[in-house]
């Protein structure tokens, strides 16, 4: 066990001044594999007020420079990737394999691409007798989940930090390992004290000082919708700009002349990656009602190879749920599905053979749009299949939803597949299995959230514009 003490405050790591501790559980065992110091509104402003003390020498800095701590950053995280892997896995429940493959190798590829988008980016372009800029937005409030918990953090920190901006960090209490191992690599790399701080704590504490502290200039946030309306809330007080990446119940749309094997195995690779605790995973299947049956058959098969089993053992495919809180929810929804009428295709509520973790069967239900998993987000390895008799219909159920962050299309016409993607209001959507692009915008429509994330739309977030006017010669 890894027992932590401070938090990273202005260069520096400072006890923490509560000895309360919030104590992180391996989900494949449910021993405590950590603790964390519980934050205090005061140690939150004391990070706000060194973020903005920092601000002005680190803003007047070369992007180059910038830039080259980013490059350093990635470096750092790159040779701890074992440990950090093996962190989240325990944390998160991702297989082993695929935790250092997706949850820290795709951070250590932002941290340098950011760098590369800043270098690369036009600051100030000339309109009319205008000269227009481009300028960091200033102290930027980041508040992270724990489903990808280092991708989320760098998604927010690493371009908020190469735009010019500071920042004060709060990551989840269910898996802060991860950001604690990044604080050791941003100071190893040197940046100067106060430009990342670093407080663990609850979101009614520390969170809400974060959201509304008038020093604060952004907040950027990634959680559920029900929270991200308290940010909003409490940020619209002093107008900060905010960005929310929220929840979502994302459709997989299958027409009829659609490859159904691989629309099926795709779709069901993308609802249960990291055991379904993925905000944009595609957890409505929307079939012809003709070739239901056939699709159940190929659920079944699919579901049948997702190997069941610990985060760090070779042969998983599927590791348990982050939290006995997120298993026991996930339990429930599925045992409301079934008492509302949905017919079990494959898994179900009872639980798995495992005598530790926090393990849910990989399950798929049919269900009417009506009903409460056809709505409600379960995060948890959970996939709806419900029928449609026309394309309209299938538009129809897909929009159907307060959400519109990701999704899908498969159709032997790729045109065909396109013009129905673009009837669809959510903000990502896969044509036949294209695979993500980390490049492309990611983020919602509705409330999904607003703002996008990745590359150098990720990048512009957290820049102003401001116009400098000139007398025509």
């Amino acid at each position: 066990m890894t027992t932590y003490t401070s938090h990273y405050i202005n260069g520096q790591w400072v006890k923490a001044t509560s000895a309360e501790q919030f104590l992180v559980h391996d989900s494949s065992t449910e021993a405590v594999m950590a603790a964390v110091p519980v934050g205090t509104a005061q140690e939150a402003e004391r990070a706000v007020l060194a973020a903005r003390a920092a601000f002005d020498n680190w803003a007047a800095l070369p992007v180059e420079t910038r830039a080259a701590y980013l490059d350093k950053v990635s470096a750092g995280l790159k040779a701890r990737t074992d440990e950090i892997a093996t962190a989240i896995a325990g944390e998160v429940g991702m297989p082993l394999k695929l935790a250092k493959l997706v949850q820290v190798g795709a951070p250590v590829w932002h941290w340098a691409n950011f760098a590369k988008v800043a270098r690369e980016f036009a600051w100030e372009e000339k309109v009319g007798n205008s000269l227009v800029v481009r300028e960091p937005i200033g102290v930027v409030s980041c508040i992270t989940p724990w489903n990808f918990p280092l991708n989320q953090i760098t998604l927010k920190v690493a371009p908020a930090l190469v735009a010019g901006c500071t920042v004060v960090l709060k990551p989840s209490e269910i898996a802060p390992v991860n950001a604690m191992i990044l604080a050791e690599v941003i100071h190893e790399a040197g940046l100067p004290p106060g430009v990342f701080n670093l407080v663990n704590g609850s979101g009614p504490v520390v969170g809400e000082v974060l959201a509304s502290h008038p020093e604060v200039d952004m907040v950027s946030f990634t959680g559920s919708t029900r929270a991200g309306k308290r940010v909003g809330e409490l940020a619209s007080q002093s107008v900060k700009r905010v960005a929310l990446e929220l929840g979502g119940k994302s459709a997989s749309v299958v027409l009829p002349d659609a490859d159904l094997e691989a629309a099926v195995k795709g779709t069901i690779s993308a609802c249960m990656l990291n055991s379904g605790q993925t905000c944009s995973a595609h957890t409505r299947m929307l079939v012809p009602a003709a070739r239901l049956d056939e699709v159940k058959t190929l659920a079944k098969a699919a579901i049948a190879k997702l190997t069941l089993g610990p985060s760090l053992l070779e042969t998983t495919r599927l590791g348990p749920l982050a939290s006995a809180v997120q298993r026991d929810r996930v339990l429930g929804f599925i045992a409301q599905g079934i008492a509302e009428g949905a017919e079990v295709i494959a898994g179900g509520a009872s639980k798995p053979a495992f005598d530790t973790g926090y393990f849910v069967q990989p399950t798929v239900l049919h269900v009417k749009p009506g009903d409460t998993l056809a709505r409600e987000e379960i995060f948890g390895p959970v996939l709806v299949v419900l029928t449609y008799q026309d394309e309209d219909e299938a538009v129809r159920i897909a929009n159907d939803t307060i959400y519109g962050l990701g999704g899908g299309v498969w159709g032997g016409d790729e045109a065909h597949a396109v013009a129905v993607a673009r009837r669809i209001r959510t903000g990502q959507i896969d044509i036949n299995g294209g695979p993500f692009n980390s490049h492309a915008p990611f983020g919602g429509y509705k409330q999904s959230g607003n703002g996008r994330e990745n590359g150098v739309f990720g990048f512009e977030e957290f820049l102003e514009f401001k116009s400098l006017q000139f007398k025509p010669a």
